[in-house]
């Protein structure tokens, strides 16, 4: 619900230290008093991190606002904060989806936000090529 991003640092070592080197971040907003998304994505958490941990960290701006209209400038505006990944709910019928429906992109959107953050990745220098799966 609430943490610093040391504490969320932390405790992404511990899990790390306990045997598990598979850890990926994720920024999924924090708690604000505004009433109009359900969380306020803190985009600014992104660098910081970046800046702070070897670790990847992705966002989810689905979670992170709650509502379709704000998912695709949040995803847009977090790949060019640097983050690594996203995090994207998409449905075919979001109005009849079993949960969050309404933070759920169309599929046109999800596309057509692909395209975008391809040409924001390019324009800053980043590859969205998926990763290589694990060898070994």
């Amino acid at each position: 619900m609430s943490a610093t991003i040391e504490e969320l640092l932390l405790a992404a070592e511990y899990v790390i230290a306990e045997g598990n080197p598979h850890v990926v971040l994720c920024e999924r907003g924090v708690r604000s008093f505004d009433t109009q998304t359900r969380n306020l994505l803190d985009l600014t958490a992104i660098p910081v991190v970046k800046s702070l941990s070897h670790l990847p960290i992705i966002a989810d701006p689905s979670h992170g606002t709650g509502v379709r209209a704000k998912v695709t400038p949040m995803a847009r505006a977090a790949v060019a904060a640097g983050a690594d990944g996203l995090m994207v709910e998409v449905h075919p019928d979001p109005n009849h989806a079993l949960s969050d429906g309404a933070q759920s992109l169309y599929p046109d959107q999800f596309r057509e936000l692909l395209d975008q953050i391809r040409d924001i990745a390019r324009a800053i220098d980043r590859d969205l090529s998926p990763p290589l799966p694990p060898t070994g």
